[in-house]
């Protein structure tokens, strides 16, 4: 009785929280059909994805400042982060902070209602350490995932990186200069590389509003935290100090580029045998022994065995 009671306190209370949860992020029907109406009219925009990130963070809000800092976070290396893993909303730092906190006491709570119901015969000693480890897997959970996030943005801007150069040193020896080439390359890069063309972008539109170039490319390399753009950067600046030619130094910078991505393609390569032993040892290979010399095995046992027997006896 006393278990049965419990499993409906959970249904009750999963129940509700999924309601609201459902109430908070769903917008009634007749809400969006006026906001349909009010957008084909012409007197406001349709909604977008950008109501069901202001529904989440309000309703996330009180979580996240359990775990927000109050001051300073925003000088911190955990906004580069931000900019390097390509959230620039103003609600990215609320969603990242809300999941920290709901996961560091999720996380432990599902494990105390799985004992709970299977009953488990565990320690206290155990049962606080394994609380003690989920709340704090769950707290730097996030931050793994915004590692992982950073980690494929650089990877994915510096493959791209050596074909915007290889057009930025076109545009810049048609004519053009290297704002207008920035400009122009931004715009054809957007079809292979989203978030290079993004960068480039936001290059153009701080040259535009009267940044001068030297900022606007260390705010690229500050944004993007690839190593090799903030090389090509430096080279750049040097090149408009000491007027050198712009063209000569993006060939050169394009050409080493280009040698590392095909060292780093050869370089993972080489990893792929190191990466299939331990594989091949614990799955493939004992599946195809088990195949090859099973029945092997199979015709001793049923042979061999009973004539030792008879000449035993």
């Amino acid at each position: 009785m006393t278990q049965t009671l419990y499993l409906v306190l959970v249904f009750i209370a999963v129940f509700v929280a999924a309601l609201t949860i459902l109430l908070q992020l769903v917008p009634h029907p007749t809400q969006t059909r006026l906001d349909h109406l009010a957008g084909e009219a012409g007197n406001a925009p349709q909604k977008s994805e950008s109501s069901w990130v202001e529904r989440i963070v309000k309703l996330t809000g009180p979580f996240a400042k359990l775990s927000l800092p109050t001051e300073g976070w925003e000088d911190s290396r955990l906004r580069i982060h931000f900019m390097n893993a390509g959230y620039r909303n103003s609600a990215a730092p609320l969603l990242f902070f809300a999941a920290k906190t709901i996961l560091t006491f999720a996380l432990p709570a599902v494990f105390l209602l799985t004992i709970g119901l299977g009953g488990a015969d565990l320690k206290a000693n155990m049962i606080v350490t394994l609380l003690v480890g989920l709340a704090a897997l769950g707290y730097f959970l996030p931050n793994a995932f915004l590692q992982q996030r950073i980690a494929h943005r650089k990877r994915e801007i510096f493959e791209s990186f050596p074909d915007a150069l290889d057009l930025t040193t076109v545009c810049v020896e048609a004519g053009l200069g290297l704002d207008a080439a920035l400009s122009r390359v931004g715009d054809e890069m957007r079809l292979k590389s989203t978030p290079l063309a993004e960068e480039l972008h936001l290059v153009t539109l701080e040259l535009r509003a009267g940044s001068s170039r030297e900022r606007a490319l260390r705010n690229l390399a500050l944004r993007t935290g690839v190593e090799e753009i903030d090389a090509l950067v430096a080279m750049l600046v040097q090149a408009d100090r000491f007027g050198t030619t712009v063209a000569d130094s993006l060939r050169v910078h394009s050409d080493s580029l280009r040698t590392k991505r095909r060292l780093r393609a050869e370089e993972a390569a080489a990893k792929i045998p190191v990466k299939l032993l331990f594989p091949l040892i614990f799955c493939i290979f004992p599946s195809m022994l088990l195949v090859l010399l099973g029945p092997a095995f199979i015709s001793v046992y049923r042979v061999l065995l009973p004539t030792f027997a008879g000449q035993a006896g």
